[in-house]
Protein backbone atom coordinates (compact mmCIF):
# COMPACT_ATOMS: atom_id res chain seq x y z
CA UNK A 1 0.00 0.00 0.00
CA UNK A 2 1.50 3.35 -0.81
CA UNK A 3 1.37 6.43 0.76
CA UNK A 4 -0.77 9.20 -0.02
CA UNK A 5 0.47 12.62 -1.25
CA UNK A 6 -1.34 14.45 2.48
CA UNK A 7 0.76 11.56 4.17
CA UNK A 8 4.22 12.35 2.37
CA UNK A 9 3.34 15.71 3.11
CA UNK A 10 2.72 15.68 6.70
CA UNK A 11 5.92 13.25 7.08
CA UNK A 12 7.83 16.09 5.29
CA UNK A 13 6.49 18.58 8.39
CA UNK A 14 8.35 16.46 10.60
CA UNK A 15 11.77 17.86 9.71
CA UNK A 16 13.13 21.13 10.74
CA UNK A 17 14.27 23.39 8.52
CA UNK A 18 17.20 26.16 8.47
CA UNK A 19 16.00 29.47 6.08
CA UNK A 20 17.53 29.44 3.06
CA UNK A 21 18.45 33.21 3.35
CA UNK A 22 20.47 31.96 6.81
CA UNK A 23 23.83 34.18 6.14
CA UNK A 24 22.34 36.46 3.83
CA UNK A 25 20.24 38.27 6.51
CA UNK A 26 22.25 41.67 5.62
CA UNK A 27 22.91 41.15 1.72
CA UNK A 28 21.69 44.59 -0.43
CA UNK A 29 18.35 43.86 -1.28
CA UNK A 30 17.87 41.91 -4.56
CA UNK A 31 16.62 44.50 -7.54
CA UNK A 32 13.54 43.97 -9.50
CA UNK A 33 14.90 44.91 -12.70
CA UNK A 34 14.73 42.24 -15.55
CA UNK A 35 17.24 40.96 -18.55
CA UNK A 36 16.55 41.74 -22.26
CA UNK A 37 14.76 38.72 -22.11
CA UNK A 38 11.73 40.48 -20.07
CA UNK A 39 11.32 36.90 -18.05
CA UNK A 40 14.35 36.96 -15.66
CA UNK A 41 15.60 38.91 -12.75
CA UNK A 42 19.14 40.61 -12.79
CA UNK A 43 21.17 39.75 -10.38
CA UNK A 44 23.56 41.40 -7.97
CA UNK A 45 27.12 40.27 -8.95
CA UNK A 46 29.97 40.29 -6.50
CA UNK A 47 32.36 38.33 -9.01
CA UNK A 48 32.43 35.57 -6.58
CA UNK A 49 31.39 32.45 -7.25
CA UNK A 50 29.30 29.92 -4.63
CA UNK A 51 31.64 27.47 -2.84
CA UNK A 52 29.72 25.00 -4.38
CA UNK A 53 30.60 25.48 -7.61
CA UNK A 54 33.93 23.15 -6.20
CA UNK A 55 32.99 20.82 -3.06
CA UNK A 56 29.74 20.07 -2.37
CA UNK A 57 28.12 21.94 0.47
CA UNK A 58 27.66 20.87 3.99
CA UNK A 59 25.95 18.60 5.32
CA UNK A 60 26.51 16.34 1.87
CA UNK A 61 30.12 13.91 2.09
CA UNK A 62 33.21 15.13 0.68
CA UNK A 63 34.54 12.18 1.44
CA UNK A 64 35.06 8.58 0.58
CA UNK A 65 31.13 8.19 0.29
CA UNK A 66 30.75 10.76 -2.51
CA UNK A 67 28.13 13.53 -2.37
CA UNK A 68 25.80 11.38 -4.44
CA UNK A 69 24.28 7.75 -5.03
CA UNK A 70 22.52 7.19 -8.39
CA UNK A 71 20.20 4.18 -8.79
CA UNK A 72 19.67 2.95 -11.74
CA UNK A 73 15.78 1.09 -11.75
CA UNK A 74 14.78 -1.78 -14.72
CA UNK A 75 12.19 -4.60 -14.15
CA UNK A 76 14.08 -7.27 -14.48
CA UNK A 77 11.74 -9.41 -15.62
CA UNK A 78 10.99 -7.33 -18.69
CA UNK A 79 14.01 -8.78 -21.35
CA UNK A 80 13.90 -4.88 -23.23
CA UNK A 81 14.41 -2.75 -20.04
CA UNK A 82 17.49 -5.46 -18.82
CA UNK A 83 19.45 -5.18 -22.06
CA UNK A 84 19.33 -1.58 -21.89
CA UNK A 85 20.19 -1.35 -18.30
CA UNK A 86 22.78 -3.68 -19.03
CA UNK A 87 24.56 -1.78 -22.12
CA UNK A 88 23.83 1.62 -19.81
CA UNK A 89 26.05 -0.11 -16.98
CA UNK A 90 28.59 -0.76 -19.59
CA UNK A 91 28.36 2.59 -21.66
CA UNK A 92 28.89 4.32 -17.69
CA UNK A 93 31.75 2.10 -17.19
CA UNK A 94 33.26 3.07 -20.49
CA UNK A 95 32.52 6.61 -20.80
CA UNK A 96 32.94 7.43 -17.06
CA UNK A 97 35.50 5.26 -15.49
CA UNK A 98 36.27 7.52 -12.89
CA UNK A 99 32.95 6.95 -11.27
CA UNK A 100 32.43 4.43 -8.71
CA UNK A 101 30.15 1.66 -10.46
CA UNK A 102 28.55 -0.94 -8.13
CA UNK A 103 27.60 -4.49 -8.87
CA UNK A 104 24.47 -4.72 -11.70
CA UNK A 105 21.91 -6.63 -9.50
CA UNK A 106 19.49 -9.10 -11.45
CA UNK A 107 17.27 -8.53 -8.60
CA UNK A 108 16.05 -6.16 -5.57
CA UNK A 109 18.02 -5.42 -2.94
CA UNK A 110 17.85 -3.27 0.39
CA UNK A 111 15.18 -0.42 0.02
CA UNK A 112 15.09 -0.94 -3.70
CA UNK A 113 12.24 -3.13 -5.27
CA UNK A 114 13.24 -3.61 -8.57
CA UNK A 115 16.99 -4.49 -10.04
CA UNK A 116 19.41 -1.35 -10.32
CA UNK A 117 23.08 -0.54 -10.64
CA UNK A 118 24.63 2.28 -8.19
CA UNK A 119 26.60 5.06 -9.58
CA UNK A 120 28.78 7.03 -6.44
CA UNK A 121 29.55 11.04 -7.79
CA UNK A 122 31.99 12.59 -5.43
CA UNK A 123 32.18 16.02 -6.71
CA UNK A 124 29.92 19.03 -8.10
CA UNK A 125 31.76 19.05 -11.70
CA UNK A 126 31.45 14.97 -11.42
CA UNK A 127 27.64 15.68 -10.83
CA UNK A 128 27.07 18.32 -13.56
CA UNK A 129 28.74 15.87 -16.17
CA UNK A 130 26.77 12.90 -15.03
CA UNK A 131 23.27 13.68 -14.80
CA UNK A 132 22.97 15.82 -17.72
CA UNK A 133 24.04 13.05 -19.67
CA UNK A 134 21.75 10.23 -17.74
CA UNK A 135 18.95 12.50 -18.12
CA UNK A 136 19.29 11.72 -22.12
CA UNK A 137 20.94 8.30 -21.97
CA UNK A 138 18.55 6.66 -19.03
CA UNK A 139 16.43 6.03 -21.98
CA UNK A 140 12.92 3.96 -20.23
CA UNK A 141 14.82 3.87 -17.15
CA UNK A 142 14.08 5.58 -13.42
CA UNK A 143 16.84 7.08 -12.22
CA UNK A 144 17.06 7.92 -8.13
CA UNK A 145 19.58 10.56 -7.30
CA UNK A 146 20.34 10.71 -3.97
CA UNK A 147 22.62 12.85 -1.59
CA UNK A 148 24.88 11.18 1.21
CA UNK A 149 24.93 13.47 4.50
CA UNK A 150 27.09 13.61 7.25
CA UNK A 151 26.64 14.35 11.15
CA UNK A 152 24.62 17.36 10.05
CA UNK A 153 23.38 18.34 13.77
CA UNK A 154 23.66 15.58 15.83
CA UNK A 155 19.82 16.55 15.83
CA UNK A 156 19.29 13.57 13.17
CA UNK A 157 20.31 9.98 13.95
CA UNK A 158 22.46 8.00 11.20
CA UNK A 159 18.80 6.20 10.14
CA UNK A 160 16.83 9.46 10.62
CA UNK A 161 19.73 11.30 7.81
CA UNK A 162 19.11 7.69 5.45
CA UNK A 163 15.42 7.94 5.50
CA UNK A 164 15.46 11.77 4.31
CA UNK A 165 18.02 11.58 1.93
CA UNK A 166 16.38 8.48 0.43
CA UNK A 167 12.79 9.99 0.69
CA UNK A 168 12.26 13.97 0.97
CA UNK A 169 15.75 14.97 -0.22
CA UNK A 170 15.27 12.87 -3.71
CA UNK A 171 15.59 13.87 -7.15
CA UNK A 172 13.81 11.68 -9.56
CA UNK A 173 14.49 10.88 -13.40
CA UNK A 174 12.00 9.50 -14.98
CA UNK A 175 8.88 7.67 -13.35
CA UNK A 176 9.08 7.57 -9.21
CA UNK A 177 9.20 4.08 -8.19
CA UNK A 178 8.13 3.71 -4.38
CA UNK A 179 11.09 2.70 -2.05
CA UNK A 180 10.58 0.03 0.68
CA UNK A 181 11.25 2.39 3.45
CA UNK A 182 9.18 0.33 6.34
CA UNK A 183 12.88 -0.98 7.19
CA UNK A 184 14.28 2.38 8.08
CA UNK A 185 10.91 4.21 9.81
CA UNK A 186 10.90 0.62 12.18
CA UNK A 187 14.81 0.94 13.08
CA UNK A 188 13.95 4.55 13.75
CA UNK A 189 11.02 4.30 15.87
CA UNK A 190 13.05 1.36 17.72
CA UNK A 191 15.65 4.15 18.17
CA UNK A 192 13.79 6.71 19.25
CA UNK A 193 12.12 4.37 21.84
CA UNK A 194 15.38 3.22 22.74
CA UNK A 195 16.79 6.92 23.48
CA UNK A 196 13.03 7.59 24.96
CA UNK A 197 13.61 5.20 27.19
CA UNK A 198 16.92 5.95 28.56
CA UNK A 199 15.91 8.91 29.89
CA UNK A 200 13.18 7.58 32.22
Amino acid sequence: MSETSEQKMADALEWNYTSPLAGYENAPPLPDERTDDGKSYVNNQTGVKSVAYERFIEPLDNGRRGGFDIHVYYFQNNPQQTQYARELWQRIRHEFPELRIYTFWDRPVGPHPVAMFEVNLFTPAQFGAFIPWLAIWRGPLSVLVHPNTTHEDDVLHELERELKNHTERAIWLGERIPLDVGRFKSLVAAFKRAESNKGE
